[in-house]
This record gives C-alpha cells, sequence and structure tokens, in this order.
C-alpha cells in the first residue's frame, strides 16, 4: 500500500469488521452452495473458522506486507487433518472466491482516505497467496495418501501370499475400499518395466474399468493382481493380460471370499514357476490347466488332483478302462496299434476310450491331453 499510516489504519478498520465478514461470507456460502448446506453442523462450524482465520490472517499480513503469507499453517490450519477428504479442492476455491468477494465488496467502507484502490489490490494479491496454499494443501494430503495405500496394499498382498487369518485380511482390505465379492481369483504373470507404483496403479485402474474389484501387488519380480466380481473371473484376467510383462500369465481357481484367495495365489504363482514346461499354453493359462508340470515340480496338492480327478475314476470304472488308456497311450495314440495289443476288434478299443473320457473328462486323442493322463496314470501307479 503506499503509506504505512494508511495502511495501518486500512487494517485496524478491517480487523475490527473481521468477525461480520466472516459471518457473511458463511451465511453466503449456506445460500450459494449447495454442498455446503448438505455438511455437518461441525463441518460448517470448521469453514467458518477458517474464513475468520483467513481475514485474521490478511489483517497481519497488511500490517507488513514484507513478511511471506503463511496461509497454509494460519488459515487451512484450523481445519483437521482429514478436511481435504471430506471437502474438494474445487469446493474450497467457490469457498475462497466467495469469501474474497465478500472483503472486495467492503473495500470502499473499510480503506482509509485514499487507501482503497490500495486495499483492493492487497485483496487480490493475498487471495492468490491463499489460492497457492489451498492447492499445495490439496497436493501434500493426496501425497499422504497415495503413500498410505501403497502401504497398506502392500502389507495386504503381502499377508494373502502367507495365507494370514481372515480377520486380518477383511480388516486391511475394507480400509482399502474392497467390497464383498461372490467369487475372487489370483492372476499372476512378470512384472513389466517401469515404475513399480505406476504399474500397480495401472493394473487396478484396468481392472476397475472392467467392473471388479482389484488389488496389485509385486512379489519380487512377478505381479500379483486380486479379482473381486462375480462368477468366472477368466474374461476379465484375459483382458488384463496386457498389464504383465513378457511371459506366461497364470490364473489361479477361482474362491469365494478373499479369506480363501490364498489358495488362488499358491496355485497362481506354482503354476507360473512352471508354466515354461508348456510352451504352447494361452496366455492366460488357468493353474489347474498347468497340473501336470505342477505335479512334476513336487506340488502336492497338483498330484492329488489328478490322482482324484482322472486316475480314481479311472481306475474305479473298471480295469478294462484304465488297461485300454495305459495301452493306448503306450501305443503312441493309435487304435489300430492298441486292439492288436490288446486282441480287441478297434472299434471296441474306441468304445472304451470314449467312455474313458467321459469319466475323466480329460480327452487322450488330444496331445496335450494324453500327456494330463499319462501323468495321472503314471501318479496312480506309484500311488500305488
Amino acid at each position: 500500500m503506499t503509506n504505512a499510516p494508511g495502511r495501518l489504519a486500512s487494517a485496524k478498520r478491517v480487523e475490527d469488521a473481521a468477525g461480520a465478514m466472516a459471518t457473511t461470507a458463511v451465511r453466503r456460502m449456506n445460500d450459494e452452495l449447495a454442498w455446503f448446506r448438505d455438511l455437518p453442523a461441525d463441518h460448517r462450524s470448521v469453514i467458518g473458522l477458517i474464513a475468520q482465520a483467513g481475514v485474521a490472517a490478511f489483517v497481519d499480513w497488511l500490517r507488513d506486507p514484507r513478511k511471506a503469507v503463511d496461509s497454509t499453517g494460519t488459515i487451512f490450519g484450523a481445519a483437521p487433518r482429514e478436511f481435504a477428504r471430506l471437502i474438494t479442492l474445487q469446493q474450497t476455491v467457490e469457498m475462497v472466491r466467495l469469501t474474497v468477494d465478500v472483503v472486495e465488496q467492503a473495500v470502499g467502507e473499510l480503506a482509509a482516505p485514499t487507501e482503497e484502490a490500495a486495499l483492493r489490490e492487497a485483496v487480490l494479491r493475498f487471495s492468490r497467496e491463499v489460492a497457492f496454499a489451498a492447492a499445495d494443501v490439496y497436493a501434500k494430503a493426496a501425497e499422504e495418501r497415495g503413500a498410505w495405500h501403497a502401504r497398506l496394499r502392500a502389507l495386504l498382498v503381502d499377508a494373502l501370499l502367507r495365507g494370514d487369518a481372515a480377520e486380518t485380511l477383511h480388516g486391511r482390505a475394507a480400509a482399502m475400499g474392497w467390497g464383498t465379492p461372490d467369487a475372487v481369483a489370483v492372476i499372476a504373470g512378470q512384472a513389466p518395466d517401469g515404475d513399480a507404483e505406476q504399474v500397480l496403479d495401472d493394473a487396478e485402474r484396468r481392472a476397475r474399468h472392467l467392473g471388479v474389484d482389484a488389488l496389485a501387488g509385486l512379489h519380487g519380480d512377478r505381479l500379483v493382481v486380486v479379482l473381486g466380481g462375480s462368477g468366472d473371473l477368466m474374461q476379465c484376467a484375459a483382458d488384463l493380460a496386457a498389464v504383465f510383462g513378457k511371459g506366461a500369465v497364470v490364473v489361479g481357481p477361482t474362491v469365494p471370499t478373499l479369506s480363501e484367495a490364498n489358495e488362488s495365489a499358491t496355485a497362481a504363482l506354482t503354476g507360473l514357476r512352471v508354466a515354461a514346461g508348456w510352451p504352447d499354453a494361452p496366455r492366460p493359462v488357468r493353474a489347474d490347466d498347468l497340473l501336470p508340470e505342477r505335479a512334476l515340480d513336487g506340488d502336492a496338492l497338483a498330484a492329488t488332483a489328478l490322482l482324484e480327478d482322472i486316475y480314481k475314476p479311472l481306475a474305479l470304472a473298471g480295469p478294462a478302462l484304465l488297461d485300454t488308456v495305459t495301452a493306448f497311450l503306450a501305443q503312441g495314440g493309435s487304435v489300430e496299434g492298441t486292439a492288436r495289443a490288446m486282441y480287441l476288434h478297434p472299434n471296441t478299443v474306441r468304445y472304451r476310450l470314449r467312455r474313458a473320457i467321459e469319466v475323466c473328462g480329460v480327452s487322450v486323442f488330444d496331445p496335450r491331453g494324453a500327456f494330463v493322463v499319462h501323468v495321472a496314470l503314471t501318479l496312480g501307479r506309484m500311488a500305488g
């Protein structure tokens, strides 16, 4: 402002009118801003305190314009830490604009003689500093939320992979905004190159775009994505394959709850470790489609699944069926060779093989299916 006496006189008048201007600002917010009217009473009172603190900070600055404007501490320091979560940046801008408008309208009455133009300019300069301070508050709040989200996400993924108690998983998942999906499945693959947090955020964002809950984490050099939705999540996994790096992408079995996701994650990671054993596997591939490779790698659960789902049904169906399948595999998949080896008519061999497919659900006429059945029979013979 132009002179110290005039500046101080204007500052004294603004100080005397501070309470009235703050009250007017809050009243106008209630009249003009629908979101303000919807706030609880305690939140509206906080905004009133902020308006008063803003006018008080303006008075201090008028008295000594050489001082830096500490609006972050003096103005927004009146708000609780969760203020930035309750009120958006756009709403804060509206609040600041309206308060400045109230002060501007009073400039003519508050300015000392010949100081009106200088006071009006001071109001504009100070409001600019307040706007910068508001942006800084929200930027820091967003940074803190991002860091908190990253830490909680890492803890939750680690707890899931370890198989922690259901209470721990559900508590942390609820803090992450995880709902109660009907089905959960885990996808594992190589992590792509790039910033780790950006990779995880991209995976979660794409999954949410598909309409499913998602939680992404890094396990060494592997990217793990937990999906929560309804029904078969395999199609979502296929749409998400692009977020992974090169190589196989393996989908664990679907489980009903997050507390059982460790089963899906274990299968997915085990399948990823052995996926190189099936070079022509689809991408993504189900972990259950890699049972032979997993069993050969020492996965007891995979070996048990092959015994229960393939060997035992064939064995229980009778020795004729089991012997025919064994001979067919030994003859390299030749019906005629099997018929000669067993002294049977080829049609009898075909009938028994079709019956075997109905019993175990895997076709021995398909090269991949024949390999699966062969490993299952080998495990069955080894188990006695």
